[in-house]
């Protein structure tokens, strides 16, 4: 979906700043929120930290972005919303998408789910990468 249809169909303001952290997480998938500052001040020049922070909440809340935190690390973004999950390596940080071995439903679906409305799920499997091997 465009980055402007996202902002509007979430009742959101289209502006330059929101638009551009759009194009700086699609640009860099899974980068952390001071990553995401520099290239959006690298594109459309002063932006303060806080702005870009803002940004990436808001856009969070209303399911634009994803936000992930593997243990040990800062939160990332990304903007593949899907239920997947991701592969972590634990000498680099690299980090990958990988999709779910059975079917979203199943995914979904937890043995004992206490009463609770599953909407998604979070799996991240640990290894070490090609590179690191």
């Amino acid at each position: 979906m465009d980055a402007s249809e996202a902002l509007k169909d979430a009742r959101l303001q289209v502006t330059a700043q929101r638009l551009a952290v759009i194009r700086a997480v699609r640009s860099s998938p899974h980068a952390m929120a001071d990553e995401i500052c520099d290239t959006v001040r690298g594109e459309i020049g002063a932006i303060s930290r806080q702005a870009v922070y803002d940004s990436l909440k808001v856009m969070f809340e209303h399911g634009i972005l994803r936000r992930i935190q593997p243990a040990g690390s800062s939160a990332r973004y990304e903007v593949r919303i899907d239920n997947h999950h991701h592969l972590v390596c634990r000498q680099c940080g690299s980090l990958v998408d990988t999709d779910c071995s059975i079917e979203k439903v199943l995914c979904l679906d937890a043995k004992d789910k206490h009463g609770y409305l599953i909407d998604e799920t979070e799996v991240i499997y640990w290894g070490i990468c090609p590179d690191c091997q």
